[in-house]
């Protein structure tokens, strides 16, 4: 697949038959919405493929229940934080696995290891890479001199989207403008925990590189997200990680393009949401997903309401193939099968895998019933081995 960080389509080599994988959770203010769904199906991608080859896959996907936002629609809605996070991560998990996503191995809650973060900072502060101010702690990035390697943006971009991306470059307690929140003083309606520097609560970077080398070890092995994290999420996490001395931090840096909505980015802020839970009340589950795989992970794409009439007609297009009976030589059934994982393993192609499933598709729609040669391949079975690949369960006869 790409590695961001190396700028190219790597191979990736699993350092025997256990793969540590973390992709970054949800902020559980609000429902999942399709963005929330490409990504997380992406990574399910890579899981079941991992998963094929007899790995195991210890897969970590954080919940961020402390942070800026979370709280305040907490504070709007007149509940505790706690109990709106419970309530959103039940909806999030019913969505998730109504598209068909596998449960993952853990999914840590960032309030649940606040004191882990407070010794993390500590480190960083007693290594010099960090200081505090009125009971707030930033990084100091001018003594990581890396900082930007992972974007390869220049400082005035990486000023620009802090700024956007809810950063406050011009905070006067800051030595620079890039430096970000390692610790900061909790507001009185705020939850607190204690803190060398006071009470408070954790800054968002920190919470990731301490519940993904608590989870997994070092080096993790594939580290991922939306590309909106590549800066400053992820980038920061890098920092603060080998500053601390956990290098190297991550192996393989993989990062899913934006679903947009009308030429923008779908996204909370911006209220151009398109829930999951609204699909699968229009749609199946299988479509929602044949949908998320016909485009590749790279390639932002704009929603489009005709795309999932389109997956829904491909889905029944595969149960009635999977449904005539048909069978494939073994030949046959192998070259398809060799074809698909061909596209899976050239950077996540899913797009030209579903192209070789409707190949498949149609030859078993020439097929009927016969009596065949004692290796031959039933078609239903090779259908739903390969759909499998790509979370998609058909069963022939089911529409």
């Amino acid at each position: 697949m790409f590695d961001t960080a190396r700028q190219a389509i790597v191979p990736f080599e699993p350092r025997g038959d256990r793969v540590g994988l973390y992709v970054c959770g949800i902020t559980p203010y609000d429902a999942a919405h399709l963005g929330h769904a490409f990504t997380y199906h992406v990574f399910d991608v890579v899981t079941r493929r991992l998963q094929r080859d007899g790995l195991v896959v210890h897969s970590v996907r954080n919940i961020t229940d402390v942070d800026d936002d979370m709280l305040r629609v907490a504070r709007e809605r007149g509940v505790d934080y706690r109990t709106l996070a419970g309530e959103q991560v039940l909806r999030f998990e019913s969505d998730m696995a109504a598209v068909g996503l596998l449960p993952v191995t853990s999914a840590p809650r960032a309030s649940a290891h606040v004191p882990e973060m407070v010794r993390w900072v500590s480190r960083l502060q007693g290594e010099g890479f960090a200081y505090e101010r009125d009971g707030w702690v930033y990084f100091d990035t001018r003594m990581f001199p890396d900082y930007g390697r992972l974007s390869r943006l220049d400082d005035a971009t990486m000023i620009d989207l802090s700024r956007e991306r809810g950063g406050d470059p011009a905070d006067p307690r800051k030595r620079n403008p890039l430096d970000f929140v390692l610790w900061q003083r909790s507001t009185p309606d705020e939850p607190v925990w204690q803190s060398p520097w006071g009470p408070g609560r954790p800054g968002w970077h920190i919470e990731c590189s301490v519940l993904a080398t608590g989870e997994l070890g070092i080096p993790v092995d594939i580290h991922g997200g939306g590309d909106d994290l590549i800066y400053p999420h992820h980038e920061s996490e890098i920092a603060q990680a080998e500053a601390a001395g956990v290098a190297p931090y991550v192996r393989h840096w993989v990062h899913v393009a934006m679903v947009r909505e009308q030429g923008e980015k779908m996204s909370k802020s911006l209220g151009n949401l398109v829930f999951v839970g609204d699909l699968v009340r229009r749609a199946s589950g299988e479509a929602v997903r044949i949908m998320l795989a016909m485009h590749h992970f790279r390639a932002s794409w704009d929603y489009d309401e005709d795309e999932l009439h389109a997956a829904e007609a491909r889905r029944l297009r595969y149960v009635s193939a999977m449904a005539g009976g048909g069978v494939l030589g073994a030949a046959e059934a192998r070259e398809y099968e060799r074809q698909f994982l061909e596209r899976i393993d050239d950077d996540l192609d899913t797009p030209g895998a579903l192209r070789v499933l409707d190949l498949a598709a149609a030859a078993l729609a020439r097929e009927r019933a016969r009596d065949v040669a004692s290796d031959a391949v039933r078609g239903e079975d090779l259908m739903q081995r390969l759909l499998a690949t790509i979370g998609v369960r058909l069963r022939s006869g089911v529409a």
